[in-house]
C-alpha cells in the first residue's frame, strides 16, 4: 500500500455548476468514491494537495488512503480528468477496496542496470516496447511497479512478458504460455544506421571481381 494520504470532505451541492464553483472559487477538486458495501459518495479535495499527490507515480497503480470527514478509506484511482490545456485537475473517481479484493490494474515497468547490459556495452540501443503491464492480484499484493533487470541482456536479446519476475500472488492478465500473447517488453539491438552500413559493406563487390573490358579495336 502506498503511503499517500489525502484528506477529503463530503459535498452536498451537485451538478456541473457546483463543480465549477468548487474549482474556480474554492480551488478544490470534485470527486466521487464508490464500491464496497457502501453507497457512492460525492467528495472534494484541495487542488494543491491533489497535484502534489499526483507527482508520486504509485498513486496510479497502488492502494492508498483518504480520510473523509476524519474516517479512513482504502481506495484506488479509477479515473482522472484533467483540463485540456490548463494545469487543472477537473475530477477524480475513486474505488473503495479491501485487502482481499481482486484487482486488475496497469502498473509501470521499471528498467534497472541498463548501463550494465552487455548489449549496451557492445554498442546497442534499448527499445522499450512496454512501459506498463496489466496484472491481477489481491489488493494487499498490488505492487507499485514491476522491475526488469537489464544486467544480463545481450545484443539482439528480447525480454518477453514470460520473462518478467512477478511478486508473489501477482499474475499477468494474458496467458503467455501459448506464445501468441507473449509480447516483447524490451530489447537491445544495433542502431539502424550501423546495420545499414554493415549490410552495404557486406554487399560491396571487390574491385578484383569486376570484369575488365578490352579497349582494342576489332579488325576485319
Amino acid at each position: 500500500m502506498s503511503n499517500i494520504l489525502l484528506e477529503a470532505q463530503t459535498r452536498t451541492d451537485m451538478g456541473k455548476g457546483a463543480s465549477r464553483r468548487l474549482r474556480r472559487l474554492e480551488n478544490k477538486v470534485p470527486a466521487v468514491i464508490y464500491g464496497g458495501d457502501k453507497k457512492p459518495m460525492s467528495i472534494h479535495f484541495q487542488h494543491n494537495k491533489v497535484v502534489k499527490a499526483l507527482e508520486t507515480e504509485s498513486i496510479y497503480s497502488s492502494v492508498f488512503d483518504i480520510t473523509i470527514d476524519g474516517k479512513v478509506e482504502h481506495v484506488i484511482l479509477k479515473a482522472l480528468q484533467r483540463h485540456p490545456y490548463k494545469p487543472v485537475v477537473m475530477h477524480m473517481d475513486l474505488q473503495r477496496v479491501s485487502k482481499t479484493d481482486i484487482l486488475t490494474k496497469l502498473v509501470p515497468v521499471h528498467f534497472i542496470n541498463e548501463d550494465k547490459a552487455p548489449g549496451i556495452k557492445a554498442g546497442g540501443i534499448i527499445n522499450h516496447t512496454m512501459t506498463q503491464v496489466e496484472i491481477r492480484c489481491q489488493a494487499k499484493d498490488l505492487p507499485e511497479f514491476i522491475t526488469v533487470d537489464m544486467a544480463g541482456v545481450k545484443m539482439d536479446d528480447v525480454v518477453h512478458l514470460s520473462h518478467l519476475k512477478l511478486p508473489k500472488g501477482v499474475q499477468l492478465t494474458v496467458d503467455v504460455t501459448d506464445g501468441s500473447h507473449d509480447a516483447p517488453v524490451v530489447s537491445i539491438h544495433m542502431p539502424r544506421a550501423n546495420v545499414t552500413e554493415e549490410a552495404a559493406e557486406a554487399t560491396e563487390v571487390p574491385a578484383s571481381a569486376v570484369p575488365t573490358v578490352s579497349a582494342e579495336k576489332n579488325e576485319e
